[in-house]
């Protein structure tokens, strides 16, 4: 339902970004890998990816997204099914990437999201994970200054107070908590790296002045636990 699921150039500048670290993380291979995307919404960002592996596959519990998205397919590797990320209908080690993009908060149980992309992962395999922290300053969702850092039953007021609906639904975690819910994963931090050189990984539209670049890598470097969000590759061992 939000404006931004809808938005070529928004979900394109972001489906580059998420190409451009996997094709530095894995180089040619990337071209032969089995890619799943988890909450993807309508296509877009599917769209976009397979045209830079050998197969994509694009899941969502959203039964109107899938069917939308479905219907606007053109690239023969891509394709869409219901599905819920807690409970994947695929076997053991189907996939070589799983991009996982700031989904975790919508997730009744994100625990459980994490050990079905381990599962689906092959050895070796690895999960673009993008998150929001929930010590962001501004909920990205509903725009609502310290909204996610409030406990369930006084966000939901808060929700209702401004007009944004009748309650709040998304479930952020700290940068602590992030990480143990990567634990299973060998964690490669990417988000200093795009912040240092946003040119080479696609993500210049990230800042609209030279001084939010600047301040962004100086805040990253001074507060990275209440930093907005970040990119991660996470690495499923052999």
């Amino acid at each position: 339902m939000y404006e931004s699921m809808h938005s070529l150039d928004e979900r394109r500048r972001k489906a580059a970004t998420m190409v451009a670290v996997l094709r530095e993380a894995l180089g040619p291979a990337l071209a032969q890998a089995h890619a799943l995307n988890l909450g993807c919404s309508t296509g877009i960002i599917d769209e976009y990816i397979a045209g830079h592996v050998r197969t994509m596959t694009g899941v969502d519990i959203d039964e109107p997204a899938i069917a939308l998205a479905t219907s606007r397919i053109t690239a023969q590797n891509l394709r869409f099914q219901l599905g819920d990320a807690m409970n994947l209908a695929f076997d053991d080690g189907t996939f070589d990437i799983v991009v996982c993009s700031q989904v975790y908060e919508h997730v009744p149980d994100a625990r459980r999201m994490m050990m079905e992309i381990r599962r689906v992962l092959r050895p070796g395999g690895v999960c673009y994970f993008a998150a929001t922290n929930r010590w962001a300053l501004i909920e990205k969702h509903h725009r609502l200054p310290f909204l996610s850092w409030l406990p369930a039953r006084v966000a939901d007021r808060y929700m209702r107070w401004a007009g944004k609906g009748e309650a709040y639904y998304e479930r952020h975690l700290g940068y602590g908590a992030l990480r143990d819910l990567a634990s299973a994963f060998r964690i490669e931090d990417y988000t200093g790296k795009v912040l240092s050189d946003p040119e080479r990984y696609e993500a210049a539209y990230l800042f609209r002045t030279r001084f939010a670049r600047v301040a962004a890598r100086s805040m990253y470097g001074l507060l990275r636990r209440m930093f907005p969000g970040y990119i991660w590759l996470l690495w499923k061992e052999t």
